[in-house]
């Protein structure tokens, strides 16, 4: 008798292969069954199973890549010269602050991958003059424009960039942006190898990509693995993709490519407890990096657009309680005075859905939408407030620090003071209070039980929302929760200390 599994793929596993084994020799019983017998035990046949050989085609072979790409890559040293000020100037001394620096960054759960010359030891001689770091870079045209990450050049001196074939070139460094720790240096030669761009749309997860660097300073060093993630949000400016591939310190700003040669991201962060490879490593996108970079050429410095909010995370819980539906956009928790956002009449509260008809999926994604914008220009935003949808068009400005309000105290003094069924008692603000906090509602809380307690209210909170209904006294608060459905969550919008978030009342419980 033939053996009806012997032409399965090696790739099968034996489970699989017994399985697929199983089923043809029930096929084959079936077809010696009376056709009456046959039709009842139909349903009980085997499902086809796709080739394992269709999905799986072999290991890849990276040397094509890497001897394209591979001289486009380019080993970077930082040196930092000591300097004269401080008690202790002795090139022990600095040494020794170097070293306890990297081991800052890079000894916890995660950093940069930037390390002193000559790997994680910190080098004895004493004659030499100066401490730096060596990270990696890239090439970006044959007229010596080279990519790398802002933190490998940072309160640097002197930048030295050596290419694969050992010629080195000082390097002027055009400019630098830490939000997205992307800089652009600038060396003087002519006919140099340079990468091609990827479109990271097109990149998949589970795609392999390799990483060209110099870890711990050992130059032209070659590491593979496969996309882990896209869109990782690390909580920086840029949501990151991830990978498995053995990243070092050494590896900051080398390229991550792809099987097609191009390069699909900029090596940035390692997550681990020991500051070494431990399976996930951060690449910055190489889109959102050209922008960046564009930008460093033309002007030195990047240029972003900002209204002026204060920004937190829409909980499935909230969104459920306030009528959303799906838990997206940007809570705003506060708004800058006197600011596009305030002048465009966006409170506290309100949760930003859109920017210019690109949907906010995260929180995170309202500064980076906001800051593609060109100050100077007008943006659309769709806000929902209310509990309905509304656009409203503000004014964008220039990037710059955000220093929320300083609050003083609430007026002690209370005009009316009520206690509700929820379990808080509240008062009136004062009109110098809202002045304080820029508010042009609320009511202050006094004390707090049960169900409020239980949700997280606590006194001295403002009040300034509750179930999609703005507060304005203490009387209408009253009003407004007596006509509330107990039964069901009501949402409740706090402001405590200098921002505002919804807290979730379940008075049934």
């Amino acid at each position: 008798m033939s053996q009806p599994h012997a032409a399965i793929p090696t790739l099968v596993s034996p489970r699989l292969r017994l399985a697929l084994a199983a089923g043809a020799l029930a096929t084959t019983a079936l077809a010696a069954t009376p056709p009456a017998l046959a039709e009842a035990a139909a349903p009980a046949a085997a499902v086809p199973v796709q080739a394992p050989d269709t999905l799986v085609r072999g290991l890849p072979d990276f040397t094509g890549l890497v001897e394209t790409v591979g001289p486009a890559v380019v080993n970077i040293r930082t040196n930092i010269k000591p300097k004269a000020a401080g008690p202790d100037t002795s090139l022990q001394a600095q040494m020794q602050q170097l070293i306890e620096e990297y081991i800052r960054r890079h000894g916890g759960r995660g950093g940069r991958n930037g390390t002193p010359p000559g790997g994680q030891d910190a080098p004895d001689d004493d004659d030499q003059p100066e401490q730096g770091y060596i990270g990696s870079g890239f090439l970006l045209s044959a007229d010596g424009y080279v990519m790398t990450n802002a933190h490998v050049v940072e309160n640097s001196d002197e930048v030295t960039v050596t290419l694969t074939d050992k010629r080195e070139f000082k390097a002027r460094i055009i400019g630098s942006d830490q939000r997205t720790d992307v800089a652009l240096l600038k060396i003087e030669a002519a006919g140099l190898p340079f990468v091609r761009i990827g479109n990271v749309d097109r990149l998949k997860v589970g795609e392999w990509v390799i990483a060209i660097g110099s870890p711990f300073g050992l130059e032209s060093t070659v590491t593979a693995g496969i996309v882990s993630a896209k869109q990782r949000e690390t909580g920086d400016y840029l949501q990151l993709l991830q990978t498995d591939v053995a990243i070092n310190p050494g590896n900051s700003g080398g390229p991550l490519i792809n099987m097609r040669g191009e390069v699909v991201g900029i090596n940035s962060q390692i997550l681990s407890p020991s500051g070494t490879s431990a399976g996930i490593s951060l690449a910055i996108p190489i889109d959102e990096a050209i922008r960046v970079s564009d930008q460093l050429r033309a002007s030195g410095h990047v240029t972003r657009g900002r209204i002026g909010v204060q920004i937190g995370v829409v909980t499935k819980q909230v969104a459920e309680a306030l009528g959303l539906g799906k838990p997206i956009g940007a809570l705003v928790e506060g708004l800058q005075a006197g600011l596009p956002a305030e002048k465009a009449g966006i409170e506290a509260g309100d949760i930003i859905t859109k920017v210019q008809d690109k949907t906010v999926e995260r929180y995170s994604d309202l500064p980076r939408l906001v800051g593609m914008v060109k100050p100077g220009e007008k943006v659309t935003l769709t806000v929902f407030h209310d509990g309905k949808v509304k656009d409203v068009t503000a004014d964008v400005i220039d990037f710059g620090p955000e220093t929320p309000p300083t609050l003083a105290a609430l007026d002690p003094e209370a005009v009316t003071s009520t206690k509700s069924p929820l379990g808080l008692k509240v008062t009136d603000l004062g009109d110098a209070d809202r002045a304080r906090l820029h508010v042009k509602v609320g009511v202050r809380v006094e004390s707090v039980e049960g169900a409020a307690s239980r949700a997280g209210l606590q006194e001295g909170d403002v009040v300034l929302a509750i179930g999609n209904v703005q507060v304005t006294s203490a009387k209408q608060f009253v009003a407004t929760v007596a006509k509330l459905d107990k039964t069901k969550a009501i949402p409740v919008l706090v402001r405590r200390g200098d921002s505002a978030n919804y807290l979730v009342i379940r008075p049934s419980k």
